[in-house]
C-alpha cells in the first residue's frame, strides 16, 4: 500500500473510532426502550436538522446525483428541485403537529405506535401492517447504503467489494447498537456537518484547478457529453434528448417521500419542544439548499476536472456514481499532495453512508421490538428486555441487508428509489390525513397503507406487460402513483365505513387547538 493510501487510512481509522466512541459514551445512558429509540425526547434544534438531513440523503446525495448529473447532464437536477420542495414541506407542514399528536396520542415511540394510538387500533392490524412495511423497504434502503459503503472503499483503497461491504457494516452495526438513537443523532450531527464543509470545498477548489484558457462548455464538449455542452447544462435535457413532462414530473415526484420517512419523522417526535423545532426548520432547510446545490455543481465540474477521464467510459474507470471520490483524489493526492485532508473528505462521503444505515437499522430495529414483539409476541417484556430484542433486530437486519448488497453491481440509484418508493407511497398519506383530516378511521389507514405500498411493489417488480413492468413502460415513478391510489383509498374506504369515535374526534380537536 503507497504512503498516500496509508495517511488516508489513518485519516479514515480515526474518523471510525470517534464513532464508535461515541456510541460507547451513549451506551452508559440508554437505559431504556424510550432512551434507545428516541434519546427520551430530548434532541436540540442543531442536532435534530442536521442528523435529519444527514439521515435522509445518505450515499445517494454524494454519489448517486452526482454520478447522475456527470453522466447525463442537468437534466436530472430535478431530483434535488423535487426534494428540497418536499424538505420544506415537510419541516413547515408535517414536524409539528406530528410532534404534539405522537404526545398526545399515548406519548408513541415509533411511527407504527402512532397509527395504532391515533385509531384506537384494538386489534393491532395496523401496527402488523406498518410494522411489516418498514421491514421489506428498510431492507432495501440498508442495502443501498451497505452498498455505497462498500464502493467507497474498493475505490479508493482498491480493496475487495465484499471485504470493504464488510467493514462498513461491522462499525455501523458497533456504534448503533451500543448507543441507540442519541448516537445515532450525535454521529449524525457530526456526519451532516463533515458531508457538507466538503461538498462545498471540494468543487470551489476543483473549478479553480480546471486548465486555464478553457471554459466549462469547452471542457464538456471534450469529455464528449451527450448532445454538448448546451444540451448537457440545459435542464430540460437528458443525455442530448429533451427531457419528457413525466420524466420532470416523476422526479418531482420524490418529494412527496419525506412525509412518509420513519427515520426522519422520528426526529420529529423526538425534538425538546417548540422553539427547538422552530431553530430546526431553518437550520435544515439551508443545509438543504447547500448541499443538494453544491451535489448538483459536483457532477458538472466533476465532467471537465477528470479529464481525460471519464467516468464508466475510459477504460479501467470506476462507474460515475464515484466522481466526487475521484475528484477528492484528484485534488488533494496528486495536486496540491494533502493526503490526510483528502482523507477526511472521503469520510464526508463514508459519513453520509453510515447517517443513513444506522437510522435504518433503528427504525427496523424498533419497529421489529416495539411494535411486533412487545405488542404481539411478549406483551408483559420490561423496557429492559423489548432494549436487547431490539440490538438483536439491528444485528439480525444488517446481515439481511447485507447479502442483499452483496452483488457489486447494484446501483445506488436503483435500490435508493425502490425503498424511497415503498415508505413514501405506505406512509407518506396516512401521516398527512392522519394529521389533517378528522373524518380518516382505522380501516381507511390499512387500506391506505397496504394500497400504497402494494402499488410500488407492484409498479416496480410484476412484468404485466410483455415482460416488462408498468414503471418500465410507463416511465412514470412508482412513488408517484402509489402515493395517490393511497390517498384515493384512503379517502374511499374511510367514507364507506363506520366515523371515527368522539373519543377519536375529540383527540383530534383537541391536537388543532394546541396548533392555533
Amino acid at each position: 500500500m503507497s504512503t498516500t493510501n496509508i495517511i488516508i487510512l489513518a485519516a479514515f481509522a480515526l474518523y471510525l473510532a470517534m464513532m464508535v466512541a461515541i456510541g460507547a459514551l451513549y451506551m452508559r445512558t440508554t437505559a431504556s426502550s424510550e432512551d434507545y429509540f428516541l434519546g427520551g425526547r430530548g434532541l436540540n434544534g442543531w442536532v435534530a436538522a442536521l442528523s435529519a438531513q444527514a439521515s435522509d440523503m445518505s450515499g445517494w446525495l454524494l454519489m448517486g446525483l452526482p454520478g447522475a448529473i456527470y453522466s447525463f447532464g442537468t437534466g436530472q437536477i430535478w431530483i434535488a428541485v423535487g426534494l428540497f420542495i418536499g424538505t420544506v414541506a415537510n419541516w413547515i407542514i408535517v414536524s409539528g403537529p406530528l410532534r404534539k399528536y405522537t404526545i398526545v396520542a399515548g406519548n408513541a415511540l415509533t411511527l407504527p405506535e402512532y397509527f395504532g394510538n391515533r385509531f384506537r387500533d384494538r386489534k393491532k392490524i395496523l401496527l402488523l401492517v406498518s410494522s411489516i412495511m418498514i421491514v421489506i423497504f428498510f431492507l432495501v434502503y440498508t442495502a443501498s447504503a451497505l452498498a455505497a459503503g462498500g464502493k467507497l472503499f474498493n475505490s479508493v483503497f482498491g480493496l475487495d467489494y465484499h471485504l470493504a461491504l464488510t467493514i462498513g457494516a461491522a462499525v455501523i452495526l458497533a456504534y448503533t447498537l451500543m448507543g441507540g438513537f442519541m448516537a445515532v443523532c450525535t454521529t449524525d450531527f457530526i456526519q451532516g456537518t463533515l458531508m457538507l464543509v466538503g461538498l462545498l470545498v471540494v468543487p470551489i477548489v476543483a473549478y479553480f484547478m480546471l486548465p486555464g484558457g478553457q471554459g466549462i462548455s469547452e471542457l464538456l464538449n471534450e469529455s464528449g457529453a451527450a448532445g454538448g455542452a448546451s444540451s448537457f447544462l440545459n435542464p430540460i435535457k437528458d443525455g442530448g434528448n429533451s427531457i419528457s413532462f413525466v420524466s420532470i414530473i416523476s422526479q418531482l415526484a420524490w418529494g412527496l417521500g419525506y412525509c412518509g420517512m420513519p427515520h426522519i419523522l422520528v426526529r420529529f417526535m423526538a425534538i425538546r419542544d417548540e422553539k427547538e423545532l422552530k431553530k430546526s426548520r431553518w437550520i435544515a432547510i439551508i443545509w438543504d439548499i447547500l448541499s443538494l446545490g453544491a451535489a448538483c455543481i459536483i457532477g458538472v465540474i466533476g465532467r471537465c476536472f477528470l479529464l481525460p477521464t471519464i467516468l464508466g467510459e475510459t477504460e479501467g474507470a470506476v462507474s460515475s456514481e464515484s466522481v466526487f471520490i475521484e475528484m477528492i483524489r484528484k485534488v488533494f493526492t496528486e495536486n496540491l499532495t494533502l493526503p490526510f485532508i483528502g482523507g477526511i473528505f472521503l469520510c464526508g462521503i463514508l459519513a453520509a453512508i453510515m447517517s443513513t444505515a444506522d437510522s435504518q437499522l433503528l427504525v427496523t430495529a424498533s419497529a421489529v421490538s416495539e411494535d411486533l414483539y412487545h405488542s404481539f409476541i411478549d406483551k408483559k417484556a420490561d423496557s429492559k428486555k423489548v432494549l436487547n430484542v431490539s440490538r438483536i433486530t439491528v444485528l439480525a437486519v444488517a446481515l439481511l441487508a447485507f447479502i442483499i448488497a452483496w452483488n457489486p453491481d447494484s446501483s445506488i440509484m436503483g435500490l435508493v428509489s425502490n425503498a424511497w418508493a415503498g415508505l413514501g407511497a405506505s406512509f407518506g398519506p396516512i401521516v398527512m390525513m392522519s394529521l389533517f383530516w378528522r373524518r380518516t378511521n382505522l380501516p381507511g389507514a390499512i387500506a391506505g397503507i397496504v394500497a400504497g405500498g402494494g402499488m410500488v411493489i407492484l409498479w416496480d417488480y410484476i412484468p404485466l406487460i410483455g415482460g416488462r413492468t408498468l414503471g418500465d413502460v410507463t416511465g412514470l415513478y412508482s412513488l408517484l402513483v402509489g402515493f395517490a391510489f393511497s390517498i384515493v383509498m384512503i379517502i374511499i374506504v374511510s367514507l364507506c365505513t363506520k366515523a371515527p369515535s368522539k373519543e377519536i374526534t375529540d383527540e383530534f380537536d383537541r391536537v388543532k387547538k394546541m396548533d392555533r
